[in-house]
């Protein structure tokens, strides 16, 4: 793709790098066939080949962006599916992170839409707030249906209706400290316990670190360590995910240097493909930039970190057909396909998979939120191509598909982890009854 920038604006980096990636594009239209947003839409403005023509217009022209610019990003899930597909390897990822940031500094959302971008950014990165939140958002619940009929206050309805009727008290495995291993140390990993996570199922990093210290592994959590930035960073605030890079880093850097660390364990998928690219992120920042890279390098989702060590002696108490949902994040935004499935199958599980995979569920951090009508449509396909396989649970690696999958089907919904621990001598997910 041809592109005009100016030298001043090529002076910049995040520029420099963004026209780097527009040149790469050959239009070759390959993005829109995988894309869910043009799938459910048929709009080529809301395809990755149509947005890449839209960021390039906008961070050339140098002026304020859009209202109808800001619709068609917005619109975009991030699911990355694009970047799966394309043979050119365009970076779509970093191209509409930098537009989005872009919009953040230069464009005035309405007003409602501020507010309320302003409270998930608050709110949902904090636990403390979020299990608040989610008590109020219960008593809330009943009067849904009213917000989803007034127009820019959808989203909230939506937000209420995703709130589970419970939330447990916080966990022990949130707490900062150490979880010694069973009998010999064979390794040593901190572990990203998450925001959202153990506050809407504190089980799955519960399984995780029993997993783990049954395989001989040291876990480690931190306790500078907090949120990992990808739902701000996905907003286009940079300051705010920046800042919680840096303190991560800081966090793990201070393990890695101290007793050292073989891994940073990531149980959220959508967290994963955010830490990974802290090299980037950070990557102008002199301070920081061989840190982060040096973080990145040794993160791992949980899948990849089991499948490199070995899961020993696995057997599933019980014969289930496991539908396996891939998160975008995972198998598009890290390329971690094969090793969940793997995992389940070497563990005994009959493990299905869904019919059009590499489509989104509709979660994508925030957007089943902040695009509730689009979310919807993307999440009764997902069901749908799920509930055909008959499976007896659904099996995720992230809790944001786990949501919204299980807000929209009786069948149960767990994370890979969970059934991987019960099968190596752990206890029954909860799900599962």
């Amino acid at each position: 793709m041809q592109t005009s920038f100016t030298p001043e604006q090529l002076a910049d980096p995040q520029f420099a790098h963004s026209e780097s990636i527009l040149r790469n594009c050959v239009h070759c239209g390959f993005c829109t066939a995988t894309c869910p947003t043009y799938v459910e839409l048929g709009d080529e403005l809301d395809s990755p080949r149509g947005r890449i023509y839209l960021l390039k217009e906008m961070l050339e022209g140098g002026q304020p962006p859009t209202a109808g610019v800001v619709k068609h990003i917005d619109r975009c899930l991030s699911c990355l599916s694009c970047m799966t597909t394309c043979p050119a390897s365009v970076n779509y990822m970093h191209l509409v992170d930098h537009g989005r940031a872009h919009i953040e500094e230069h464009y005035q959302r309405p007003l409602v839409d501020r507010l309320l971008r302003n409270v998930l950014k608050t709110v949902l990165p904090n636990p403390s707030l979020f299990r608040v939140s989610l008590f109020l958002a219960r008593l809330g619940r009943p009067f849904a249906g009213m917000f989803k009929l007034l127009g820019p206050l959808r989203p909230v309805g939506a937000m209420l209706e995703l709130a589970p009727s419970s939330v447990k008290g916080p966990s022990p495995s949130s707490a900062p400290g150490s979880f010694p291993p069973e009998g010999e140390r064979k390794g040593r990993v901190a572990l990203l316990t998450g925001c959202a996570q153990p506050v809407l199922d504190p089980g799955i990093n519960e399984a995780t670190i029993r997993l783990l210290n049954r395989l001989g592994i040291e876990v480690i959590v931190p306790a500078a360590m907090g949120c990992c930035g990808a739902l701000t960073h996905h907003m286009g605030k940079e300051a705010d995910s920046h800042a919680n890079a840096r303190a991560n880093v800081d966090a793990w850097s201070a393990e890695m240097d101290g007793d050292g660390l073989d891994a940073v364990i990531i149980n959220t998928s959508g967290c994963g493909t955010t830490v990974k690219d802290y090299g980037h992120m950070l990557s102008q920042d002199r301070a920081y930039a061989e840190k982060a890279a040096r973080v990145s390098a040794i993160t791992k989702d949980i899948s990849e970190y089991l499948t490199q060590i070995g899961l020993q002696d696995a057997k599933a108490p019980e014969a289930l057909r496991v539908a396996y949902h891939s998160a975008c994040s995972l198998q598009h935004g890290q390329r971690v396909r094969t090793e969940p499935k793997s995992l389940l199958e070497s563990a005994g599980f009959d493990v299905a998979e869904p019919a059009d995979g590499h489509l989104c569920c509709g979660s994508a951090g925030t957007y089943n939120i902040l695009q509730p009508e689009i979310a919807g449509r993307l999440k009764a396909r997902k069901v749908g191509n799920i509930e055909r396989t008959k499976p007896d649970v659904i099996a995720a690696g992230n809790i944001g598909c786990m949501t919204q999958i299980a807000s929209g089907t009786a069948i149960p919904v767990v994370h890979t982890v969970e059934l991987l621990d019960w099968a190596s001598g752990g206890p029954r997910p909860e799900a599962l009854g």
